[in-house]
């Protein structure tokens, strides 16, 4: 009985938040001190999928666009830059040095790096907003792929190379099926790490690029609860989807 009531209470409390964002997103006239809405309505509903010109629809591209560039480019280059590593006299330096972007907050570190992004005339552009979320996924794949890079890897390399293979051949067909694993877990996490960004780009856009994340906050400023609600909604359907495609790497025991 104890087995099945903590999955049960765990779920219960998962299953609370995805509740009131949809009690929100069709409530009217819902005030306190009443705990359930006096009247439900379709009407936000309606108007996302009914309008021609949505900007919610427009920012939720925006953000897979953006978010999925930042995971692929981010996930492909800390593969290599923790080959680097593995094979640098002073690997540890350079880690410990992959650890500095998250020694400041995200607003701070957008601050810090928007004179460069304004001399690349990249302010205001989804290119620079991208340039700004790699500064912080990159270090971070590295250090999830880092572990990857062992000497046992090397002799997997080595041994392909002797007999025969190429290369790109011995990256393909050998080290990329044993570093998949790995990948998908830094394909998820960077993508994550984009994709609930708000300071950053918030600072680099300077109000142009307005993602999903972007809107829901500016909902929220407007007290508009309803349409604030249907972007939540929207901002955590990717997410859970991953979360549930993902679902056998996150449950498998370790042996």
């Amino acid at each position: 009985m104890r087995s099945r009531l903590l999955p049960a209470l765990l779920g219960l409390l998962l299953a609370l938040p995805f509740v009131l964002l949809g009690l929100l997103a069709l409530a009217e006239q819902w005030r306190w001190p009443a705990a359930l809405p006096p009247a439900y309505s379709l009407t936000a509903v309606r108007s996302l999928l009914g309008a021609t010109d949505n900007d919610l629809l427009a920012g939720l591209g925006r953000s897979l666009l953006l978010a999925g560039t930042v995971a692929v480019l981010a996930t492909g280059g800390g593969l290599a830059v923790a080959r680097a590593l593995a094979r640098s006299t002073r690997s540890a330096r350079w880690e410990a040095a992959s650890y500095l972007p998250y020694a400041l907050p995200p607003v701070l570190l957008a601050t810090l790096i928007q004179p460069f992004i304004i001399r690349l005339h990249l302010s205001g552009s989804g290119v620079g907003v991208l340039l700004g979320l790699l500064l912080v996924a990159l270090p971070y794949a590295t250090l999830l792929l880092r572990s990857f890079w062992t000497p046992q890897v090397a002799e997997y390399e080595s041994l392909a190379r002797t007999l025969g293979c190429t290369s790109a051949q011995a990256f393909r067909r050998v080290l990329l099926p044993l570093a998949w694993p790995r990948l998908r877990t830094a394909l998820f996490q960077t993508f994550l790490l984009a994709w609930f960004d708000f300071g950053l780009t918030n600072v680099l856009s300077v109000g142009k690029v307005r993602t999903l994340t972007v809107q829901v906050f500016a909902y929220v400023g407007e007290a508009n609860s309803q349409l604030a609600a249907v972007a939540s909604l929207l901002l955590l359907l990717p997410p859970a989807l991953l979360l549930w495609l993902n679902r056998p790497a996150l449950l498998r025991r370790p042996e």
